[in-house]
């Protein structure tokens, strides 16, 4: 994990979540910027660097939050490096972003900043909104004793000015603190930060009635301390929640007062989305437009990611192709082209889908709409177990689990977040495509239902709701299992629609497909090189066995020189260690009516899914894994030998297709899992349950079927 740079002064840009923050994080930094993971929580933070006359300042973008008493992990990190000056991102100054027609909303936590005597730099952002409007910037800036620019991140306005104030704020920090602290805490507050004050040496009062709230989430603080803290405060009547309420209603006493005497903002924006309220939070109509939309989204997505990632399968294929041609028979040509080739591709195909789909929920954000997509669903999911923003991990899941599991950060609650990570990799994700249309077109006919709808997109459709049931009843049982203490609650502002930005836009696709790439991506190739090895290698007897029976049967049939390479590639492949394994395996998979050969493609497909056409073409001796009909031919046509009988009938295509619904059969999930909850506690539960529910429902289908 990179560090700040701890050379550099810093300043901290902070504020409430769709404020702009982020944009004008993009506007100062640029291209010049690094996302680590705050140490201990699995949140990013944002560093970036501004240059100042001859000078370099870092810029840390903070998570968006409404005030140091948080509801997420990601709002809890701002109080955490606020409320302790050693932290290595405390910053040396703040820009404090709003939204202008929101002041009323969002001055919260400024003046919580305020008491800690930070130096301060006000940006009253959106300007461009209302500026045909009277509102008194001087009695602000002189009642709340700030520095203040007006800014657009939109249009660029203020931007140059801004700029020259971050400079005056790294080169006179002292002109940026406010006399206002807009808080004076009781007696008994004052003796409990006393009491703090003792352990943490904090001079500022503030700080330490911050750490007697939070001590509990604070890792600067000791195991030692932190048991003394809780026997003096149930000791003296403590009752942090109380005096956080009286807190914040204070707060917002005073600065209403100010904004009033200042300002009389009515956003047209604020009213026009009231009315568009109406309809897209409308309990049957916003459903129903929901449901529209994603249809929509998800179409696109699989429409446009083809060519693209058609496009790198051919590259990687091509390429490892070359290696093969060019490069002498050996051990290290086919471990770069089959593994280290092979494993890339498998990694960066994702890439389009990744970019894609957080293109669009990127846009979706910006524009306001996910917030009442969130509200709108939250007491449907609230029945599960889940909250309102498990629905776009959901959604997200339904192109691929890992930015799913990803999108969990904002849960607040940790019981609903971790539920919501567990199930989300039951939603059929597109790589479970490949399989379900090679099954399907297996023994689905392609006759019509009510003289409209195709048996087989019936069937196609049925498994994707197939998931969703099993998602909701897996999180239904998580519900009871768990156990949390901590309150379920949904809190979100709904921001006013407005345009998004593209270049903020961008720069969340860039983030996420790094983050995908490099995290998971480094665990892919290790597996990848282990399952190469499994599926080349054997004891060296049984796999010259298998070449010399191949070759016997090649002279025999007097096969082509591409056949014949694919019979001697499939009865290697059954010698290897990768198909001892299917034999292993074979009894206690024969209930599901598969046999080794299906065992061998279970075993390998738990690189990715779709890993099993691959594995079935070899198998079946198809030179080429794209020819889907070839590979449909061979496998209808592949007789059982212990029955006699064609091997993928009616009930063991759906035997297969339910297991494939349900397994985790994918590494990289599992990676980011564990990256996610940093812990192999999840990732192992995850895949047992998973396995154990598709073995199961496997098992059922076959034998009502069959």
């Amino acid at each position: 994990m990179k560090t700040p740079d701890t050379k550099l002064a810093k300043i901290a840009l902070c504020g409430n979540p769709n404020s702009g923050k982020s944009s004008l994080f993009n506007l100062l930094t640029g291209q010049k910027q690094k996302v680590a993971n705050y140490p201990g929580v699995t949140v990013d933070l944002k560093y970036g660097k501004l240059k100042y006359s001859d000078q370099e300042v870092q810029i840390i973008d903070l998570p968006g939050t409404y005030s140091f008493y948080p509801s997420s992990n990601d709002e809890l990190v701002v109080s955490r490096v606020l409320a302790n000056p050693e932290d290595e991102n405390y910053p040396n100054g703040i820009v404090y972003t709003i939204d202008i027609t929101k002041m009323d909303k969002q001055l919260l936590l400024l003046t919580q900043i305020m008491t800690l005597k930070i130096p301060c730099l006000l940006v009253l952002n959106m300007f461009d909104l209302v500026q045909n409007q009277n509102i008194d910037i001087n009695v602000i800036a002189q009642k709340m004793d700030l520095q203040i620019v007006k800014l657009s991140t939109k249009t660029g306005y203020g931007l140059k000015e801004l700029k020259a104030k971050v400079g005056e704020l790294y080169v006179q920090p002292q002109n940026f603190v406010s006399a206002n602290s807009f808080f004076s805490p009781s007696d008994q507050l004052k003796e409990m930060a006393n009491l703090v004050k003792i352990k943490t040496g904090f001079q500022n009062e503030y700080q330490n009635i911050l750490v007697a709230h939070h001590y509990a989430h604070y890792p600067f603080i000791n195991e030692m301390d932190k048991n003394e803290f809780t026997a003096q405060f149930e000791k003296n009547g403590f009752v942090s929640l109380d005096y956080q309420i009286k807190e914040t209603l204070g707060r917002y006493d005073e600065f209403e007062s100010i904004l009033k005497s200042a300002t009389q903002v009515q956003s047209n924006s604020e009213a026009q989305s009231i009315k568009l309220d109406k309809i897209l939070t409308h309990p049957i109509i916003g459903v129903g437009l929901f449901f529209l939309l994603m249809l929509i989204l998800f179409q696109a997505i699989f429409a446009w990611a083809t060519i693209p990632m058609e496009f790198i399968d051919g590259v990687f294929g091509s390429l490892g192709g070359w290696v093969s041609k060019n490069f002498s028979d050996t051990w290290w040509t086919s471990l770069l082209s089959d593994g280290l080739i092979a494993g890339l591709g498998g990694v960066l195909i994702f890439i389009p889908q990744i970019a894609i789909l957080f293109f669009f929920l990127s846009i979706l954000e910006q524009s306001g709409y996910m917030a009442r997509v969130v509200y709108l669903f939250d007491r449907f999911m609230q029945r599960f177990g889940m909250n309102g923003k498990s629905l776009v991990a959901m959604v997200s899941s339904t192109a691929c689990a890992i930015p799913a599991v990803m999108s969990t950060r904002t849960i607040p609650n940790s019981k609903e977040r971790i539920i919501t990570i567990m199930v989300s990799p039951l939603m059929s994700c597109s790589a479970r495509i490949p399989v379900y249309v090679i099954l399907i077109a297996l023994v689905v006919p392609t006759t019509k239902v009510l003289g409209i709808f195709n048996m087989q997109g019936l069937v196609f459709f049925g498994l994707y709701g197939l998931g969703i049931l099993g998602a909701l009843l897996s999180a239904l049982a998580f519900k009871y299992i768990l156990k949390s203490n901590e309150r379920s609650f949904l809190m979100l502002e709904l921001p006013d629609y407005k345009l998004p930005s593209i270049t903020n836009t961008l720069h969340v696709v860039k983030d996420k497909v790094f983050t995908f790439v490099w995290e998971a991506g480094r665990i892919i190739m290790v597996i990848s090189v282990v399952l190469w090895f499994l599926s080349s290698y054997g004891p060296s007897s049984q796999m010259a066995a298998a070449e010399q029976a191949g070759q016997e049967i090649i002279s025999q049939q007097n096969l082509s020189s591409t056949d014949a390479e694919n019979l001697l590639a499939s009865k290697k492949l059954e010698a290897s260690y990768a198909g001892h394994l299917g034999k292993l395996i074979e009894p206690v998979i024969e209930p599901l009516g598969f046999d080794w050969k299906i065992g061998i493609a279970l075993i390998t497909s738990f690189a990715a899914r779709e890993v099993f056409v691959g594995t079935m073409a070899t198998i079946y001796s198809v030179g080429s894994a794209d020819n889907d009909f070839a590979i449909q031919k061979k496998m209808a046509a592949e007789i059982n030998p212990a029955t006699g009988q064609k091997t993928f009938t009616f009930a063991v295509a759906m035997s297969l297709l339910v297991f494939y619904v349900f397994a985790m059969q994918c590494m990289s999930t599992l990676a980011v899992v564990k990256k996610e909850t940093k812990s192999w506690k999840w990732p192992i539960i995850q895949f047992t349950f998973m396995t154990l529910m598709a073995y199961f429902g496997s098992m059922l289908t076959y034998q009502l079927l069959s």
